[in-house]
Order: C-alpha cells, then structure tokens, then sequence
C-alpha cells in the first residue's frame, strides 16, 4: 500500500504566505521560504505553493522565489498560480519544482494538460480543482475561487485523467480555512470515478479530519495551511498520531 502523503499548502500574495477562510479575509502567516525550509525539516512529504493572485494580476509566478525554495529543501514540491504555457512549466522546472499545478488554464484551455503531460510527463502535471457546492452540484470556480463556472467538479476530474494529468489537487472552497474537516463525500465519490492520485484540501483542524480524509474521503494525500502556518498541528506530532490509527505514514 502506497504511504498517505502529508503536504503544507503556502498561498502566496505579494511574496508572502497568506491565509484566509473560504478564499477571503486573508491575513500574513510568515515568509515562504523560511517555512518551506521549516516543513521540510519537521517531515513534510512534499510543498505546495500557490501563488493565488498572479491569475487575477495577469502574471506569472515567481521564479526567484522557486528558485530560493529549491536551494533550501529536499522534498518534491509543486507550484502554481499563473501558468498558462509550456514555457510557463519550461520554467518553473528549470528553476527547481518538482511539479507544476494549473487550474484557470487549463479549464480555459484543456489542451494544455495534453500538450504538459506529453511534454514533461504526466507525473509532474497536477491539475488544481477548486470547487463550491451550489443546490447538489459541485461547481468548479477560477481565479481563486472569483470566477464561478458551469462545470461540474467530477465531470471535469474525469476528462483532466483523460487528458493526462497525474494527479489532481481538490479544494472545496466551502470547507476551506473552516477547520471543520474535509469534504469526504465529494472526494471519496471523486476518488471511485479516477485512477490518478486526489489530494485533499480545504477544512483541515484536527487530526481526525486526516484521518477521516484517508479513510472515509479514500484521498492519497492532505494538504493543509493554517494548522501548520500557526502552530496548532505540528507535523511530527500529526504523522505520530495518523500512525497510532493504522494510517499508512512515512514518519
């Protein structure tokens, strides 16, 4: 059995880690090379950042800062936030991420998830879905969560597997920064529908959230931010505890 992958998440604006609740209110939570270098240390098994303004602002992500990350840590890490090009990707590898993630582009543009995954593999191409339930449809929304549309979050998770993606990265935006745990119905349903790896995101608090995302919600991985920016859950003590209830861990 494949070990459950536990990943701080870093929203980037303006060079610093931000955090917010249900993609609003956001408030500073510290320098994101210093806390990579910081999670890395504690037992992360991966990073991600996204750089959430640089979709709405028209740019691209940092280099330099990509750049500073690489240098600082020693696990796989994936960046989004602004990438709509081969050369986008072409990139940020360059500079040093392990893996990219796209979302407004690739919902813009699905060919782009064909023309990545062809290119630099499926296994560094992650597909970010952020989604909102609206009545009893799961709608997928862009540009940080601004933008609603009229796709359906698992309609969409099917046809990014088709195209190549390999792996999909899942925030519901009505959990996130709530700590009330993850949307387990929406993933497991996610999860028995496509083969590729489900990151969980939005709604972490608790170690039983974990828990109940890799059990119940059948995810391959949880990504969290505020419980780790501020704190409340350290990682070593989350991995001991996801352990001690047969949880698949790499401590």
């Amino acid at each position: 059995m494949l070990t459950k992958r536990i990943i701080p998440c870093l929203d980037i604006k303006n060079g610093r880690t931000v955090k917010g609740v249900n993609f609003m209110n956001l408030i500073d939570a510290g320098d994101p090379v210093a806390l990579a270098k910081q999670y890395a240390l504690e037992g992360a098994d991966e990073l991600v950042f996204l750089d959430i303004s640089a979709t709405q602002e028209q740019r691209q992500t940092t280099l330099d800062m990509v750049l500073q990350v690489a240098q600082q840590v020693n696990i796989p890490f994936t960046v989004g936030g602004g990438i709509s090009s081969v050369a986008d990707v072409d990139a940020l590898l360059k500079h040093g991420a392990d893996k990219v993630s796209i979302n407004s582009s690739a919902v813009k543009n699905p060919d782009l998830i064909t023309q990545l995954s062809q290119k630099f593999g499926s296994q560094c191409i992650v597909v970010a879905i952020d989604a909102k339930q609206i009545g009893k449809e799961w709608r997928v929304h862009l540009a940080g969560g601004t933008i609603p549309t009229d796709l359906n979050l698992f309609d969409w998770a099917k046809e990014v597997e088709q195209r190549g993606a390999g792996e999909i990265l899942f925030t519901s935006m009505d959990h996130d920064g709530t700590k009330d745990g993850f949307a387990n119905k929406a993933l497991a349903q996610l999860s028995s529908l496509i083969n590729i790896p489900i990151i969980a995101s939005g709604g972490a608090g608790t170690t039983l959230h974990f828990v109940d995302a890799f059990i119940e919600g059948k995810a391959d991985a949880a990504l969290a931010a505020s419980v780790f920016h501020f704190g409340e859950l350290p990682i070593k003590v989350l991995k001991e505890e996801l352990k001690h209830n047969n949880i698949e861990i790499r401590l």
